[in-house]
């Protein structure tokens, strides 16, 4: 695998971080800006929210900008709302960092999906989008506990400080390993536009939607289900979700590596066998040892569907991947914000905090149901295989550098 993978995925674990380590620190910014949790709790809504937005208009904005300048560019903009964050004298100052930073989250992903696929082989493409996305998998593991842990010992804008000198990083690495790929020509914006008139393409984002909402609906509320019902103290909440980020990072290189030589029965196995253990969720959440292993298998088979979910919308868009890669990684978004108002209804309702991985198994199996139709509907149209996404609407070809 390339070097300048590494640079993409040491960019990939600084907005791993920024994404998820607010989450661990909410107590302390709620201090210390005077506000109540809830209030607080905005700064989830408006990163994910920001992300949904940011991707398609970052990505719109940068359609005549070289790819390697936007990632630089996005970096230098995820750079800025961490400072920000860092800085700001009022709750509603910090929002507005966290919205800036994640104004760059969608299409960094989105945009470096397509480099990643471009750095490599065309049968190492899904391999070299799971190494980009490594660094995602391994900021859970890594980035949010250590980040947690400056937050409460140090104070929380030393944390989103360390965050914006890891932007400094991803950025300094992008300029100095990412090559200048030649941009394809004739695309445009109307040409990425056309891509979600694809059938394919738009059963690949609802697929990424209600695959990766499953485990999100499950694990927002992982923190109440394991004390409350598994019984576990509250200090360990915070191991739950390194075994949960660990299982991430196995199930990430497995995708990637097996999606290269099967993707759609990749789809297949992950997808069936995470609404199943999801399922299972609900009586395993009674026992400790049951509880730890079934959160590891659910961010392993979770995050074993996001390679080829990517891989599927870069082939499905033909020659003008970029739009629809980066509004997919805004899909994963929507689907966890999805999931997890459905696992708060249920639990409102009134049954009970292992309810939410019922509504997680039901999603899961919705996206194979998706992925089942979205490969008949391919046999029907004649079993063509799509064009790869290193063409053009011309059929040109750009170079694939190895």
């Amino acid at each position: 695998m390339p070097l300048a993978l590494l640079a993409l995925a040491i960019g990939a674990f600084g907005i791993g971080t920024t994404e998820f380590v607010i989450m661990g620190l909410l107590p302390e910014v709620a201090g210390d800006f005077g506000v109540s949790i809830p209030t607080a709790g905005l700064l989830v809504t408006g990163y994910a929210l920001g992300v949904v937005i940011g991707a398609p208009l970052m990505t719109v904005l940068g359609t005549k900008v070289p790819r390697k300048r936007m990632l630089m560019l996005l970096m230098g903009l995820f750079i800025a709302g961490n400072l920000l964050s860092a800085v700001a004298p009022a709750f509603s100052v910090m929002l507005i960092g966290r919205v800036v930073a994640s104004l760059a989250h969608g299409a960094f992903f989105g945009i470096g999906s397509v480099v990643a696929a471009e750095l490599v082989a065309p049968h190492k493409k899904a391999g070299a989008i799971a190494m980009m996305f490594t660094g995602l998998t391994v900021a859970n593991v890594v980035g949010v506990p250590l980040g947690t842990l400056v937050g409460q010992h140090v104070g929380w804008r030393v944390t989103f400080a360390v965050v914006a000198g890891l932007g400094l990083v991803g950025l300094v690495g992008i300029a100095r390993l990412v090559p200048d790929l030649p941009r394809p020509e004739g695309v445009h914006l109307r040409h990425e536009l056309a891509a979600f008139k694809n059938t394919q393409v738009l059963l690949a984002m609802a697929m990424t939607v209600l695959g990766f909402g499953g485990v999100f609906a499950a694990i927002t509320y992982i923190a109440p289900m394991m004390t409350h019902t598994a019984g576990f103290a509250d200090g360990s909440v915070t191991w739950l979700l390194v075994l949960f980020g660990l299982g991430m990072v196995g199930g990430n290189l497995v995708g990637g590596r097996f999606a290269d030589r099967a993707l759609m029965p990749m789809l297949y196995v992950s997808l069936g066998a995470l609404a199943v253990v999801l399922a299972l969720f609900t009586l395993t959440a009674h026992n400790k040892i049951a509880a730890a292993v079934t959160i590891a298998l659910i961010g392993a088979l979770g995050f074993a569907t996001v390679p080829p979910l990517q891989k599927r919308v870069l082939d499905q868009a033909h020659g003008a991947p970029t739009l629809a890669s980066a509004v997919n990684i805004g899909a994963f978004n929507l689907g966890n914000a999805l999931s997890a108002w459905l696992g708060g209804m249920v639990i409102a309702a009134g049954f009970g905090y292992t309810s939410p991985n019922w509504v997680g198994a039901a999603l899961a199996a919705s996206a194979l149901v998706l992925a089942v139709l979205s490969a008949a509907l391919e046999r029907r149209g004649g079993g063509r295989s799509a064009v790869v996404a290193s063409v053009t609407p011309a059929g040109q070809r750009f170079p694939v550098h190895h």
